[in-house]
């Protein structure tokens, strides 16, 4: 099973154009378009993994 690191996402979600808007326990980020405003919500986890499909749940 394929597993990423948060540090991995983050490049990701930077990648797709999301924008850090607070980083507190869990980091928000977020992204507008199309007038559609996009969430996305992570946690500090730092090196530990995240399974494939999380990572995929996590985008949606």
């Amino acid at each position: 099973m394929a597993t990423y690191t948060y540090d991995q996402f983050r490049d990701v979600v930077r990648k797709l154009g999301f924008t850090l808007i607070r980083s507190k326990k869990h980091e928000t980020w977020h992204k507008i378009e199309d007038e559609t405003v996009y969430y996305a919500r992570i946690s500090h986890k730092g090196k530990k993994d995240i399974p494939k499909w999380l990572f995929s749940e996590m985008l949606d």
